[in-house]
Order: structure tokens, then sequence, then C-alpha cells
């Protein structure tokens, strides 16, 4: 693949000033990116189930403590006669649970989604712009998966060699696959395979492999509506950034699915012998949360 340019810092910096929807949907909006699934477009991506195979892209209930998992979830069980109940307890934002962030999750000094000033909207309570319950419906649209092992021929992605958005380019051209708006993009980048060459790995301890910044111009050019990936940022950046592909949530209002187990679906792409599906998930309509925890799903 020939040599690219990194990105300056100004030109990292305009990735959120200069290009982002703040405003596209109006001052108001607080479904961001998901407006570009109309009901046509989830109509086009139920047209994409042929064979009714369906992939979880979800990783287990994070139980387990662990040097990778320091905030294990809760589970207890209670029992009766008859039956049996139980308790789940989860603080899912992190390195470990499969969940989706809303709009409200993360912002910089320019503020958050559509440019609310969060000292303003966050409260301890939870938020007053930007939840997650403007999900609530459900985000269904076409999904593409980018395998960026397979293009590499290597079994993931290294520190030395994040992702950047003209190899994602590259990876559409090799794999015959065009991104349209609306469309969730799946980023696989080996996560199963890292963490098993690194087995004292955590993101709660970087350096971390995955998307470099570069990535955003590709997020946004194709008017992406969900970014769902196993490995995230890849941190840290040399433009000293605290959010850099993350900020795709607060400038282009693009709904990120972290964590996300994306092996068995890189697996199903290649026996099916393409690399579109119908993406769909369904978060918990808790009023002013800043995400769910989520079982995203695949279906071909």
């Amino acid at each position: 693949m020939a040599e690219h340019p990194l990105p300056t810092k100004e030109e990292a910096l305009s990735y959120f000033r200069e290009r982002n929807n703040w405003g596209r949907w109006g001052p108001d909006d607080q479904r961001g990116a998901i407006n570009l699934i109309t009901p046509e477009k989830r109509v086009r991506a139920a047209g994409l189930v042929r064979t009714g195979r369906s992939v979880s892209l979800s990783r287990d209930f994070p139980k387990t403590p662990g040097r990778g998992n320091p905030q294990p979830a809760q589970h207890f069980v209670r029992m009766y006669d008859e039956a049996v109940v139980d308790y789940y307890g989860i603080s899912y934002h992190g390195h470990v649970t499969t969940h989706v962030d809303a709009l409200c999750h993360v912002w910089d000094k320019n503020g958050m989604w559509n440019g609310r000033d969060p000292k303003a909207e966050i409260t301890s309570e939870g938020a007053r712009f930007g939840g997650i319950e403007n999900w609530r419906d459900g985000i269904t649209t076409r999904g593409v998966l980018l395998d960026v092992p397979r293009f590499r021929g290597e079994p993931h992605v290294t520190l030395e060699s994040p992702v950047h958005g003209w190899e994602l380019e590259a990876i559409c051209e090799r794999q015959g696959v065009t991104l349209e708006p609306g469309d969730a993009l799946v980023v696989y980048s080996g996560r199963e395979s890292w963490q098993a060459a690194n087995p004292a790995w955590s993101g709660y301890s970087p350096p971390s492999p995955g998307l470099h910044v570069s990535c955003m111009p590709f997020v946004r050019d194709h008017d992406v509506s969900a970014l769902c990936w196993d490995l995230m940022d890849a941190v840290p950046n040399e433009y000293g950034l605290r959010w850099s592909m993350h900020g795709a949530l607060y400038a282009y209002g693009v709904a990120l699915v972290d964590n996300a187990l994306l092996q068995p679906l890189a697996e199903a792409c290649a026996e099916e012998g393409r690399w579109e599906f119908m993406f769909t998930l369904a978060p918990l309509p808790v009023v002013g949360g800043t995400g769910s925890p989520v079982n995203p799903l695949a279906l071909f």
C-alpha cells in the first residue's frame, strides 16, 4: 500500500471543528447520524436477510474480575419454591462490556453533541440532552464489515500500525463493497488474537492498538450512522487528543458500539462470501442514560 502522510495537528482538529454535523438536523436534535437511517433504509437492510443466519456481536456479561476487568458486573440469583429471579448490576463503559454510547457520553472543550454545554446538560440524575432514550426505537440498518486482519494478511493490528482512513478505503475496494449513507460501519481489528498474543494487555492501561484519527474523514465522508468496533481508539495519539475516534460521537453524532465481538462475524462473512448484512441493536431506554449494554446482531 502506498505511503500516505499523516494529518497535521491542525488537520486533525479540523475534523472536529470544521466538519462536524452540529445543526445539520436542527439545533435541538438528539438523534444525530441515526437520522440517516430512514424507513426506506431499514426496508433495504431487511432485504439483505437471505439465508436467515444470525450472528451475535456481543461479549459475555463480564462477571469475572481481573486486570482487564477492574469493575466486574454483578449477577445475584435468588430461588423461590418454583421459580428463580436474579439481579444484574454493571458499570458498562470501558473496555470490557459490549455497549452503545449515547450522544451525551463524551465531549471536548467546544462542547458535546450539537454544541451543548455539558455543565448545563449533565446532572447526577442523568443527561438532560442526548440521552440513550432518544434511540429507544433501536438501530436497524445495513451493516458493512471491514476485515483489517484479512486485508493485511496478519492476525491482528499492532501498536506500531494503527488502522488509517486510507486503509479502510483500500479494504472497501478489495472487498468490493461501497459504504452508503446511514450504514453501520463494522471494523474488525482482531482483538481476540491481539489479546492472546498480549495476555497482559488491558485497555485500561494503554498503549492500545486500534483506529487512528485519520479514520475520522472516512466516517464523515461516507455518512456513517454507527461505528461498531472491537479495538477502539489507538492510544496514545501524536496529537494530544483526549478523544480521537471517540470524537465521532459528539462531532458527527455517530453511535459508537464499543467492545464488540467481531471474530465470529468475520468468519461468517468469509463463509457467506459477502460483507454486508442487516445490523440491528436495541438499547435500554433509560431516560438520561449515557449509553446501554447491547447485544448487536448481524443477519444474513
